[in-house]
Formats: structure tokens, C-alpha cells, sequence
């Protein structure tokens, strides 16, 4: 019996080496393939659910082993996975089928061979065996479920408000080379949502996208104490402006940049003094102007009228001498000098140093879209009900001429191309040119060619 069952096995083994020998040359060549999609994962089983093992990208080279149904087991970075077939193109498809047939040949064979040489040792293994493996299987069993619990409390862990470590630009796909969506600033809070092989997606700014996992703050990083809100400063006093016309800077710097203008008698709120300068809080808006140009009380204003009376009895030959100017270019010109600017002229020029910052926008006539210079004063005069041609050419033939040295307070101050409001202290405020906005100037650097001025008033 013994030898007949020898004989059975030798025969067997020998069906195997020849069909084995059969199939040789067509399983010696390894077949390969490329990833045809941007990114396609690699599952540890033929299983959509299954656990990621690596992500290829598109026309990355793989070893295809074997086909099972709608997946292809493959190697690929030195990992053995599963893909699915629509990710990928086979080389040699005929091949894999084949190797498949001998493998599913050769497994069978060699289970029947296995089952008849096992079947003579069954009856011998005890029972004792049998408990034995029953309890390796089930310390086994509890070893893997402990470890995918760890690894799924540490993913548990990543998910939720992070904040970004550094500015960092978020992927399409959790790949380096992937195209970028959106930058992330440093700090930022994200709502991380996924996490795979050291990449998360996150949502931030109503997008979603893929960012390494080592840009997030830790956790412990996080956990940062506020920092306060610093508490108003108290103020000192209430001082007024004693000049004409005073700009409050960000910095105690005469170079520092200009936050507003603020004109005579404006009451300001004094918070600190300190080497000839006084932070101040106007309107919302906190500055520093020279303590030179603040008095405790207000100063008494006086018209462009007695001002010019002044100057005539101080300099009688210089005036004359303007006067007869002034009066022969009359003659020229058939133009009637204007009467002084009331009043409202300082409520024109307190509303225009307002937009002090606005952006300079060709065509723009508001402070959402930013001002040309025509716009800027059509806009500045609309507001007290005076309606303006839109360009400088057709503001220059408005109200009547003003000679330069009777400038006041809310004049046009015309020039070639340009145009602009008198402020007062040989001072215009305008709307210069693209790249820059709207600001204070000395007359004769606001744009060349000085043509004249009108009086609207």
C-alpha cells in the first residue's frame, strides 16, 4: 500500500514539472505596465477599502504579476500592492493571463500533491496541537487589532482645527509635484479632514487641497496662551491745531508716512509726549504730529482778505508792482478776478483730506474705486452740491480766475493735464498719477506748467 502511494506521488510530481516546462519561457519575461492617471493609490488587497500602501503618479513604471479580476497585483518602489486595471496599461496582457493560467495549474496540483502526502499525518497530530494554534491565532488576532487601533487613534488625532506651521501652498492631489491651488499663510487655521502616508487635506479659504503633514503646528504648539488686547491709551489732554494745515504721521518722523491731514482749530486728543512729538487720536485714527504745531487753545482765523491787507501795508512796492500785473493780465484776458473764498472753502478742503490714501485709478471717480484727478475733486465738490465738468480741461473753465497770490482755501489750482484743490499754505491736495494716491503737495510739485486757478464758490 505504502508503495503504491510512493508511485501515485512521483507521477504527480512529474505532471507538475511538465506542465511546469510548458509555460517556462512565457513566465521568465516580467511583464510591466505605467499608471495612466495623475495619481493612482496602491492597496495593501484587491479592495477599494483596502489600506494605501504608496501613491504612483501618472507614467510611473510598475511589475505587473498577476491579474485578479478587475485588479492587477503589481511591484512597484519595492512594494508589492494591488491596482485597479483601469488605472494602468499592461505591456504584455497576454502574458499576465498566461502566468495566471500556470500559477492557478501549478497551486492546483500542488494542493492536491500536499492534500495526499497530509492525509497520512492528519490522524496523528493531538489535540493539544490543535488548542495550541487556536490560542497563537487569537493572540495574533489581538495583537493586529491593537496595532490598527493605535493607528487609527494617531489618525483620530491629526484630524481637526490645526494651524499651519509656514506659508505653504496646497496640492491638488497628495503629490510633490502636483499642481498648486491655493497659498496658506503661517498660522492660519485649517480644518484637516483626511490623512495618508504623511499627507492631510484641509479645508481653508472654502477650498480643499493636500499639504505635508510635517507644515501643521503640533499640538503642543498650539496650545499658546493669548496674547492680551492692549488696553486704550488714557488721554492727557484735548489740544487744538494751530497751523493751516498739519499732517499726522504713522511714525515720529517728518518722513514717516502721512495717515490723514487735519486742518486749523481740529481738536485732537493728546495720549503721550516725547522728543518733540505728541501721539494723538483723531477720528478713530491714532498718529503722531510735532508738538510745535498743537496749542491748548484755539486760534482765532482770519479771512484771505485781511491777510492780503497785511502784506499790502508791510510790502506797499512789492504789491503795487503785483497789482499792476495782476491788472494788465485783467486787461488781456477780459477775466474779472474773483472775491475772496468764504468759509466754506476749509469745509471743502477738511472733507477732500478725508480720501488722503485713496488709490489713484484712471477714469475713477469714488473712493471705493479710487480717483483720477478730475474725478477726485468733481467727487470732493459733488459733496457740498456743486457739479463739475469730469475732465481738467473742462474744470478749467469754471467760477472765475484767481491770481496765484490770492489763493485760498478750496480754489482749483489748474495745470497742463492736471488739476487739484488749494489747501492752503501754498499747499494742493490731488490725485497724482497711477502707482500712487491721493496726498498733500506743494503747489509747484503737484504736475508742471501752472496755468492758473478757479474760484467756484
Amino acid at each position: 500500500m505504502k508503495s503504491k502511494m510512493n508511485i501515485k506521488s512521483i507521477v504527480v510530481m512529474a505532471a507538475v514539472s511538465i506542465i511546469s516546462l510548458f509555460f517556462i519561457n512565457m513566465s521568465l519575461a516580467v511583464s510591466t505596465g505605467k499608471i495612466t492617471v495623475e495619481t493612482a493609490n496602491l492597496r495593501e488587497t484587491a479592495d477599494e477599502s483596502a489600506k494605501i500602501l504608496e501613491q504612483l503618479s501618472i507614467n510611473e513604471e510598475i511589475e505587473v504579476i498577476e491579474k485578479t479580476g478587475d485588479w492587477y497585483k503589481v511591484k512597484a518602489k519595492g512594494i508589492t500592492g494591488f491596482l485597479r486595471k483601469d488605472l494602468i496599461t499592461v505591456n504584455n496582457a497576454e502574458q499576465v493571463e498566461n502566468t495566471n493560467t500556470t500559477n492557478q495549474v501549478n497551486n492546483e496540483t500542488n494542493n492536491q500533491t500536499n492534500n495526499e502526502e497530509t492525509a497520512n499525518t492528519q490522524n496523528q497530530q493531538t489535540e493539544p496541537n490543535a488548542e495550541n494554534q487556536t490560542e497563537q491565532n487569537t493572540e495574533n488576532k489581538e495583537t493586529k487589532n491593537k496595532e490598527e487601533q493605535n493607528t487609527q487613534t494617531d489618525k483620530n488625532e491629526e484630524l481637526g482645527k490645526r494651524k499651519i506651521a509656514q506659508n505653504s501652498k496646497l496640492k491638488i492631489v497628495p503629490v510633490i509635484n502636483a499642481t498648486d491651488i491655493i497659498e496658506v499663510k503661517k498660522d492660519e487655521e485649517v480644518n484637516v479632514i483626511e490623512s495618508i502616508n504623511g499627507w492631510v487635506c484641509i479645508e481653508a479659504q472654502n477650498t480643499k487641497g493636500w499639504l505635508r503633514k510635517e507644515k501643521l503646528q503640533s499640538k503642543e504648539e498650539q496650545q499658546v496662551t493669548p496674547i492680551p488686547e492692549p488696553q486704550p491709551q488714557t488721554v492727557i489732554e484735548t489740544k487744538y491745531v494751530n497751523s493751516e494745515s498739519v499732517n499726522v504721521r504713522k511714525e515720529a518722523s517728518k518722513s514717516a508716512e502721512v495717515i490723514t491731514g487735519l486742518t486749523l482749530n481740529t481738536a485732537v486728543e493728546v495720549l503721550s509726549n516725547e522728543n518733540g512729538w505728541s501721539k494723538v487720536r483723531v477720528n478713530g485714527k491714532e498718529g503722531y504730529i510735532s508738538s510745535s504745531l498743537l496749542a491748548t487753545t484755539k486760534k482765532k482765523e482770519t479771512t484771505s482778505r485781511s491777510s492780503s491787507s497785511r502784506k499790502t501795508t508791510n510790502t506797499t512796492t512789492q504789491t503795487k508792482t503785483n497789482t499792476a500785473q495782476t491788472n494788465a493780465q485783467q486787461a488781456n484776458t477780459q477775466t474779472q478776478e474773483a472775491p475772496p473764498s468764504s468759509g466754506s472753502g476749509a469745509s471743502i478742503v477738511s472733507y477732500a483730506k478725508q480720501f488722503i490714501g485713496t488709490k489713484y485709478t484712471y477714469g475713477g471717480s469714488s473712493p471705493s474705486t479710487g480717483f483720477d484727478c478730475s474725478g477726485f475733486t468733481s467727487y470732493v465738490y459733488k459733496h457740498f452740491g456743486i457739479s463739475l465738468p469730469r475732465t481738467s480741461g473742462g474744470q478749467s473753465g469754471v467760477g472765475k480766475a484767481v491770481s496765484r497770490n490770492n489763493l485760498a482755501a478750496g480754489d482749483l489750482v489748474i495745470y497742463s493735464g492736471h488739476v487739484a484743490i488749494y489747501v492752503g499754505g501754498g499747499q494742493v491736495i490731488h490725485a497724482p498719477r497711477p502707482g500712487k494716491s491721493v496726498c498733500i503737495v506743494p503747489v509747484n510739485q503737484a504736475a508742471s506748467n501752472y496755468l492758473g486757478a478757479r474760484r467756484v464758490l
